[in-house]
């Protein structure tokens, strides 16, 4: 065996090891130990000392990690350096300060009660209005942060990981133009991912100081860094496997470098494999979160529903360290106008440090907040209008030709009328609207709701330096093939698709085409499986990889079919020639006949294939640019039913209309529709993490409400396809958008089943009771003929 052999056995080699492990918690290795954190009990607090010598009496106990143990960089590397896998100075309740190893978890946990850690706390702020105020506590010092994608930089203020900025036409000269003006102030709070599987990782040493790593992850090269620099070890030693991952939603890309970096130094303590895997409790309380946000929004109109203006104000709760915070303000910014036609825009957002849990990644990535609090405003423009709010959306709706609020032109693959008139028509929009307008059953009220959203598919331009992709494909002689991949599997469906796309660039059978499992060593770095990107990115670089090998099958079967080789295509797993003779066109070979010939000849059968960064650019000082390569869209109908005197609502029915470019699998793109509708309930109707005084109140799924499948309503997925010139068949992504709008969908259609605006979610019973009593009382505003009327309500921040 040679030295990778000996460094690194493949996992099917441990297989005796191993057993049946497919998830991160099944992993098993001889003389394994178990880890435990020990967490911050402040917000805000400098450890003045730490005393393991309580814990390393209880036997089993074998280590007790500190931050002078470490043999690296004390550093999680994200978009700012802020976050240490140990910290000296805690910054949130469930920051971690030291680790424990023991030989069974209960003893980690056991140990990590009893070392004595003496704490001196400092102030602590929570609401980022007034992280920002002079005087505040210090969460987050004035820092540098990457601009331009990735060129040149800038220094923020205290306890701000990042400001950006919109601004298109002139602001003012909207305003003026406007016969009606709208503004409201919006809330969104804490959520959590709720994935199946917690967070955990296994971390093995290696014979020649090199380790290896297995776990739950999203970005295997994210790990693949953080432990390097942790263990101050050269990249070739250290290799990560992405085993079975149960869910994401984001919550895998940023933090599991932070289990993954406790377990390493757990493992460089001990010398011996450690696995960490974190309770559920712990992982609702110290694991990252969406940004809660506080947005205001102030927006022009016509009488006739033309948008003239749109001002946006956006605050969003960074936590206790930056995390993806600063790109996750990008994505926000950039959808902070919606799919509309709007002339002129100015849009601020502010992503501010406070002492709770950060936040980071999660499916949306900052578009949920301001898709709620944009669609909720553009409903009461056309209450105000009384117009219909499906016309409205139609009248300012992007087409093919068109420029964003961000001055990006969109030449192609623009779906969202189509996907309004889709909606329309499977929900049976307008005649049940007319029908709810006087429906009543006792106290039941019934409503229609609608929304609809943009996506930018990809890193974008501020995600450019990590936007790389790299695949390989191996073909055996009995036209068999291994796939690998830098992007994940994590239940979406992925490794079918890349298998589909395989079998289809090859001309071989797909029963006969394996995806590999992720593992840093067999493909180079390709970036985060986030961001809608993975169908487009590995797409693309799995066809580049098999144009090449397809090269080779064509250089053998040219003279066999008494052809050129630029002549040959394939087609039902046979290469055929293109020619008008028809005495030409009947011949034909066998791909797998081909592919053993390949073989014989000693041709290249194996090949890796590249997808490089789109053409995209940011201006951060004019606030323009090509924000992202192209754009997926989708309108949401909900039809639902209101209790007016509990304020229980129950959604009856929901239509999600989506453009995806071309769906490479249907049936797993409407998997991905149904799954994130439901899941945009849960963030509309019941998920929100309470937090107070920075500790979570409610870190069980008892108090944490999550929809299940006895919850959900009958989810009508319907797919557009306008094709994307530069994707994969013409794909585009799936992945993050049925999520997005539901919420504003579900809370314009309790308005107008009750009356009753919804200006924060979720829009629990208690919340939708107590707006139906405050929509009793009100006055109809009037709507004026002359001057522009200002309708304002919440505490603009």
């Amino acid at each position: 065996m040679d030295s990778v052999g000996k460094r690194f056995p493949r996992v099917d080699a441990r297989a005796k090891v191993l057993g049946t492990a497919r998830y991160a918690d099944d992993y098993v290795f001889p003389g394994m130990l178990h880890a435990k954190a020990v967490y911050s009990p402040h917000p805000h607090a400098e450890v003045v000392s730490i005393d393991p010598a309580p814990a390393l009496a209880l036997p089993g106990v074998r280590a007790v990690v500190t931050p002078r143990d470490i043999p690296g960089e004390n550093l999680i590397p994200l978009v700012i350096p802020d976050l240490p896998v140990l910290a000296k100075r805690a910054r949130y309740v469930g920051d971690p300060v030291a680790v424990v190893v023991a030989d069974t978890q209960d003893l980690a946990a056991e140990g990590a009660r009893l070392v004595r850690v003496e704490w001196r706390p400092l102030p602590a702020v929570f609401d980022p209005i007034e992280a920002l105020a002079p005087g505040a506590p210090l969460v987050a010092p004035p820092h540098e942060t990457p601009q331009n994608a990735g060129h040149g930089s800038a220094t923020t203020g205290a306890n701000l990981y990042n400001y950006l900025k919109v601004r298109k036409g002139d602001i003012q000269a909207g305003f003026d133009e406007a016969d009606l003006i709208v503004e409201h102030t919006y809330r969104t709070p804490y959520h959590e991912h709720a994935y199946l599987e917690p967070q955990g990782m296994t971390v093995v040493p290696e014979p020649d100081g090199g380790v290896s790593v297995y776990g739950c992850m999203q970005c295997p090269f994210y790990v693949h860094e953080a432990v390097a620099r942790i263990l101050g070890l050269p990249r070739h030693l250290v290799r990560v496997f992405q085993v079975g991952t149960g869910g994401g939603f984001g919550g895998k890309e940023d933090v599991p470098s932070i289990i993954a970096g406790l377990a390493a130094l757990g493992a460089h303590a001990t010398k011996r494999p450690v696995k960490l895997v974190l309770s559920r409790k712990e992982d609702m309380e110290t694991m990252s979160k969406r940004h809660p946000a506080i947005v205001r929004y102030k927006t022009g109109v016509k009488n006739d529903g033309t948008l003239t203006a749109l001002e946006v104000e956006l605050y969003l709760d960074g936590g206790g360290y930056a995390t993806l915070s600063p790109v996750v303000l990008y994505r926000a910014v950039v959808h902070a106008a919606g799919p509309y036609r709007v002339p002129h825009v100015k849009i601020d957002g502010y992503a501010v440090a406070t002492n709770k849990v950060p936040c980071g990644a999660f499916r949306g990535f900052g578009t949920l907040q301001v898709i709620f609090a944009n669609e909720s405003n553009l409903d009461e423009v056309a209450a105000r209008l009384k117009m219909d709010p499906w016309e409205i959306r139609k009248r300012n709706a992007l087409r093919a030709g068109d420029e964003t609020a961000t001055g990006q032109l969109l030449p192609e693959s623009v779906g969202l009328l189509e996907t309004l008139e889709k909606a329309a028509e499977k929900s049976d929009y307008f005649a049940r609207r007319k029908t709810y307008a006087s429906w009543q059953q006792g106290p039941k009220r019934r409503g229609l709701g609608v929304s609809c959203i943009f996506y930018g598919v990809g890193l974008g331009a501020k995600g450019k330096f990590l936007d790389k992709t790299a695949a390989n494909i191996q073909v055996h002689p009995d036209a068999s093939a291994l796939v690998a991949i830098g992007n994940a599997e994590m239940g979406q469906g992925l490794r079918t698709v890349i298998g589909q796309i395989a079998a289809e660039e090859l001309g071989l059978s797909f029963e006969k085409v394996q995806c590999l499992d992720g593992d840093t060593s067999r493909v180079p770095d390709s970036g985060p499986t986030v961001a809608s990107r993975a169908t487009v990115m590995a797409g693309n670089a799995v066809r580049d990889a098999a144009a090449k090998i397809r090269r080779e099958m064509f250089q053998v079967a040219a003279p066999l079919l008494e052809a050129m080789p630029d002549d040959l295509y394939i087609e039902d797993q046979k290469i055929k020639v293109r020619s008008a003779d028809p005495k030409r066109t009947a011949r034909m070979l066998a791909v797998r006949e081909v592919v053993r010939r390949c073989h014989d000849e000693r041709r290249e059968m194996t090949a890796t294939g590249f997808r490089l960064p789109a053409d995209t650019w940011w201006d951060d000082e004019k606030g323009q640019g090509k924000a992202y390569e192209v754009f997926s869209f989708a309108t949401n109908v909900c039809e639902l039913e209101v209790d007016i005197e509990t304020g229980e609502t129950r959604v009856l029915r929901l239509v999600a209309a989506h453009d995806i470019g071309k769906a490479i699998n249907p049936a797993l793109a409407e998997g991905q529709i149904e799954g994130g509708s439901l899941q945009g309930l849960g963030f509309a109707l019941t998920e929100e993490v309470k937090i107070e005084n920075g500790f979570v109140k409610n870190p069980r799924f008892a108090t944490y409400i999550i929809p299940t499948a006895m919850d959900s309503p009958e989810i009508v997925s319907v797919i557009v396809e306008h094709s994307y010139s530069s994707g994969p068949y013409g794909a585009k992504g799936i992945g993050e958008p049925p999520i997005m709008g539901i919420a504003p969908a579900v809370t314009n259609a309790i308005k107008e089943a009750t009356g009753a605006r919804m200006f924060e979610v979720p829009a629990t019973p208690e919340r939708v009771r107590d707006a139906i009593r405050r929509a009793t009382g009100k006055k109809e505003e009037t709507q004026p003929t002359r001057r522009p009327a200002v309708v304002s309500e919440g505490r603009a921040p």
